[in-house]
């Protein structure tokens, strides 16, 4: 039997609801008949855990939630176009600037990108509570909507102010502002749930307006279990403030399934090691390799940091060792007390010059005793002058170098707006998120992987993508980023949109990067370049019964005029769940481009196929799956107005299934 040309337009992905009543479907036969579900027979397979749909349940809750929710679940209608003339080495670079609604975008990115996301970093618009809101989903709520639906007007639109309400106009009109803000974020954040792999954080930047709804929030989409912090982040003070300076952010941190990291610790490293561990080497060798005088050398030289210097941090290592195998080493000495009584931890330690029993706590050691033996032989035990003083164990700087992040830090917000008006010129783009911050964050949380694919879907000015290069020139990495930024209007010159600032950013970004990576003589191989995309309707037809469309000839062509091959291999990449930047070839074959995406699955859009056209371009596409034959399953897709008449399509479909094709799709 001849395979059929299954539309890619007609393919579900995962978290669409099409896909979710399949998978309800599977679990639950009983539930599902004719593709609708029963959600009496639902509740009874269920059980007690099935909550009644009447029910007072914890939780936040607004006008307009299960609109949301739904928003989350439509599959996408629209397509990426790319722009190959705007973007950075188009052809090796693995990086994505996505220009659109990010909503859209990310229902696009769903099928391709699901548990394939390291990191989400977002900082999505603050609620201001001004007027310039952009996002429209077609869910946002007139101020008098809001209130009918919160039952704060009855059917015939009057409010219900009545005497001794305490419900004032302008807690009307934020409630309002918070409803439009949480739905704008819940249907992003439950796709962008679907997108992050099982080990995946998602870290999102929040002011303190909605930083109590967020934390709410995100407590319903990734778990109040997953959550790990409300990390605070001081900027600066702000002296004209009416009563506290408003100059606090936070970031709150999120996991998708906290039992996947039960063996990760982050760390990152101690700020300033190399040199601390350099100065006490200096103190050595200026001392006569005198250990007393090597540590007041140290001691001095830790006097002299100034108050605010981070590497005050680890101003107690501030001892020089001299007496065990590695003179001029750093270290502070910890006590041996065991933090409980323990018996069988209690024996005599002798002193190396009187050889009478040290002062030991009434706890015992910390040690067991052929540990505290091994210690000893190692010189890793410090003694006082006699056995009165109670002896320590060195810790060695290099030896605990990393530390657990704390959940506040300080970093002048001014520096990363300096940083950005020096690389684009003066006021371009205001308040923008510091780089620096952006990557300690996501190189602590990925422990450094250096494969990570982080995602930002409200990418600004292109702050994390910056970060992501400079973390990569820092240590060879290749991750690699995807940034969304809405086509929002600027009045700037030389600029029409933000996303025409995102892209400008990181052209300029890659550039310098590049260059310090030559002066340095180091490896130039950093991926500084990006792929450009541009949200756009679908490259199908959508019918809309006008009567070009009731034209049956004018309808053959099912495909929006102007679109090129290159549009319909993204869409149909898009719709089959191909990564982006996959590997690709490109050929030509009896008149048109024949693609080749790493072997698994051809493209070829070419038009006005008759019998022969079809046969050589079967022939040559056997011809290039055997150069590489892989054990995969291999899909075909090609234009499905594209044969001249069903004859041409047929033989096309039968010599791919005799050559051992096993999926043909159309578009």
């Amino acid at each position: 039997m001849t395979l059929d040309f299954t539309p890619v337009n007609d393919l579900t992905g995962p978290g669409e609801a099409k896909s979710n009543i399949d998978l309800l479907a599977r679990i639950f036969p009983d539930a599902v008949v004719d593709g609708t579900v029963d959600l009496d027979v639902l509740r009874d397979l269920l059980g007690d855990s099935a909550v009644p749909s009447n029910a007072e349940t914890f939780g936040l809750r607004w006008p307009g939630m299960a609109e949301a929710r739904r928003l989350s679940t439509l599959p996408a209608t629209g397509t990426l176009l790319p722009r190959p003339e705007e973007s950075v080495d188009w052809d090796s670079t693995r990086n994505l600037v996505i220009e659109g609604d990010n909503l859209e975008v990310l229902r696009l990115l769903r099928r391709g990108y699901t548990n394939k996301v390291d990191v989400i970093y977002i900082d999505p618009p603050y609620n201001t509570g001004g007027n310039e809101f952009i996002y429209d989903d077609k869910r946002t709520t007139s101020q008098a909507e809001h209130e009918t639906a919160a039952g704060q007007r009855d059917d015939e639109g009057a409010l219900q102010v009545g005497a001794g309400s305490d419900r004032a106009q302008d807690r009307k009109a934020g409630a309002s502002r918070h409803t439009t803000w949480l739905s704008m974020m819940y249907p992003r954040l439950l796709v962008a749930h679907h997108l992050l792999k099982e080990t995946g954080v998602v870290v999102v930047a929040i002011d303190d307006t909605e930083h109590a709804r967020l934390k709410l929030l995100m407590d319903r989409i990734f778990g109040a279990e997953n959550f790990i912090a409300s990390v605070t982040w001081q900027g600066g003070r702000k002296n004209d403030a009416h009563f506290l300076s408003p100059s606090t952010d936070y970031m709150l941190i999120y996991v998708k399934d906290i039992g996947a990291l039960a063996n990760v610790r982050w760390r990152e490293p101690k700020p300033g090691v190399d040199s601390i561990l350099a100065a006490g080497r200096k103190a050595w060798a200026d001392s006569g390799e005198d250990e007393a005088v090597a540590t007041k050398q140290m001691k001095a030289w830790w006097a002299g940091l100034a108050p605010e210097d981070p590497r005050r941090a680890s101003e107690h290592y501030s001892q020089i060792d001299g007496n065990s195998g590695r003179p001029g080493v750093v270290y502070f000495g910890d006590n041996l007390r065991s933090p409980n009584p323990r018996p069988n931890l209690c024996y005599e330690l002798l002193h190396p010059v009187t050889g009478k029993p040290a002062n030991m706590h009434p706890n015992g050691w910390v040690y067991e005793q052929t540990r505290m033996t091994q210690l000893l032989a190692e010189g890793r035990i410090r003694f006082g002058l006699d056995e009165t003083t109670r002896p320590t164990v060195k810790r060695y700087l290099d030896e605990t170098s990393t530390q657990t992040a704390l959940p506040v830090f300080y970093t002048d917000r001014r520096a990363a707006s300096k940083r950005l008006d020096e690389l684009l010129g003066k006021d371009v783009f205001t308040f923008p998120k510091d780089e620096k911050v952006i990557a300690r964050w996501i190189d602590l949380v990925t422990q450094s992987n250096p494969d990570a694919l982080i995602l930002d879907f409200f990418a600004g000015s292109g702050t994390t993508g910056h970060a992501v290069m400079d973390l990569n020139a820092a240590d060879g990495g290749n991750r690699r980023y995807a940034l969304i930024q809405l086509d929002e209007s600027v009045e700037k010159d030389g600029y029409d949109t933000i996303a025409d600032i995102t892209r400008e950013r990181l052209r300029r970004a890659g550039r310098q990067i590049a260059s310090k990576q030559t002066r340095d003589a180091a490896d130039t191989d950093i991926d500084t370049g990006f792929r450009s995309y541009r949200l756009a309707s679908s490259n199908v037809k959508a019918w809309d019964g006008t009567p070009d469309q009731l034209n049956l000839l004018e309808a053959v062509d099912n495909l929006v005029a102007g679109r090129t091959g290159d549009d319909l291999l993204v869409e149909m990449m898009l719709r089959l769940g191909v990564d982006l930047t996959a590997p690709l070839e490109a050929r030509e074959v009896a008149g048109s481009t024949l693609y080749n995406l790493a072997g698994t699955l051809y493209a070829y859009f070419g038009t006005d196929i008759t019998v022969e056209r079809a046969d050589e371009v079967a022939r040559f596409l056997v011809a290039w799956r055997d150069e590489n034959r892989g054990d995969a399953d291999t899909t075909v897709v090609v234009r499905d107005t594209g044969f001249v008449d069903s004859a041409a399509k047929l033989n096309f479909a039968a010599a791919l299934e005799q050559a051992g094709f096993t999926t043909l799709r159309s578009i």
